[in-house]
């Protein structure tokens, strides 16, 4: 049975989004959430950010400077995370 997995990055952003792209062996749905700062510019993090966007992974964010991910609120997410089976915070 697939479950529903919440990944919540906010310091360890490569990390975060790595262990993000290796649930997709898992065959789970992942939703990603980046929380409280803008993504690093770095190589890693925009292969990742890629590669989730390739597997068809959500991605958000409650900061409006992160550009090409959907914006909520913070109020929004936290409606949304009792929906998750798995709650993996970075």
């Amino acid at each position: 049975m697939k479950k529903k997995i919440a990944v919540l990055v906010r310091d360890r952003q490569d990390e975060a989004l790595r262990m993000a792209l290796g649930l997709v062996l898992a065959d789970d749905e992942v939703d990603v959430y980046v929380l409280d700062r803008k993504l690093a510019d770095t190589e890693a993090v925009r292969l990742y950010l890629t590669t989730l966007k390739e597997f068809e992974f959500r991605v958000f964010t409650n900061q409006a400077d992160n550009e090409g991910l959907e914006y909520l609120s913070v109020e929004q997410i936290a409606q949304r995370l009792p929906q998750y089976d798995h709650t993996l915070p970075y």
